[in-house]
């Protein structure tokens, strides 16, 4: 019987895949067969030269997802390296923090630009191409516990990350008929550097701590798994889900 999770032979674009969670989604991805793309506003060398260790092609490619303006190149440079994309990880995301009454225009708008926007056309355009060469595909977005949750002095994350929650739904409800499935992942508290602030705080951070069972941050191989699963043919069937990977924060 042909394993269900592998991913040999897929070709996988990960937006924000040179550090962190985005590091490694793209490296468990390539553990279970795919070539990864990733694109981020800083070099990816890095995750390059970890998925070209594990036998797998990869290549960088630099693009600023504040805009829908490098969304064709990257499409263009992806197939050009590796090959038409089976695998759509939509994970680059930015956080801004300020008191709900004082929060700026600006930051609202960067961060739903980022988060949602480039989200929602980086997929259409890649579901194009899916569509035309009628082989199906998998979209996963990174949500957030604040799909679920309002958070506090993040006003634009959580309208972006709900958001998100409720795209994925909408995706699937239109995508699924072409063979497409599209889910998210809700990472719990992970050790990256949008959590660096809560990380650096004593009060928050143990705060934090005392309500995952798991006792301890995430760190971003604990989502490789969920990661792969969404990617993989042993998904065929999951449709629209948000799945939290938390170490038990929500079950608190």
């Amino acid at each position: 019987m042909a394993n269900p999770f592998s991913l040999e032979g897929k070709v996988a674009l990960v937006t924000g895949g040179n550090t962190g969670i985005g590091q490694g989604i793209a490296l468990a991805l390539a553990d279970a067969g795919a070539d990864i793309a990733s694109v981020a506003r800083r070099s990816s060398d890095d995750t390059v030269g970890k998925v070209l260790a594990r036998g797998r092609r990869a290549i960088s490619i630099q693009a600023d997802l504040m805009s829908m303006e490098p969304i064709d190149r990257i499409i263009a440079e992806t197939e050009a390296g590796l090959g038409p994309i089976d695998i759509l990880v939509n994970n680059a995301g930015i956080i801004r923090r300020a008191d709900a009454v004082d929060f700026s225009e600006q930051d609202w708008d960067d961060v739903m630009n980022v988060n949602l926007k480039t989200v929602f056309f980086l997929s259409q355009a890649v579901v194009k191409g899916m569509i035309a060469g009628n082989r199906g595909g998998k979209i996963i977005n990174t949500a957030s516990m604040l799909s679920y949750q309002g958070g506090i002095r993040v006003p634009s994350y959580t309208a972006s990350k709900s958001g998100v929650a409720g795209l994925t739904k909408l995706m699937a409800n239109e995508w699924a008929k072409h063979g497409v499935n599209a889910n998210a992942i809700a990472p719990g508290y992970f050790a990256t550097d949008n959590t660096q602030a809560l990380q650096d705080d004593p009060m928050r951070s143990k705060e934090i701590l005392g309500r995952i069972p798991a006792g301890r941050w995430g760190d971003p191989s604990d989502i490789g798994g969920a990661a792969v699963f969404l990617a993989s043919s042993a998904s065929d069937y999951v449709q629209g889900v948000t799945l939290p990977v938390d170490g038990g924060w929500l079950a608190r």
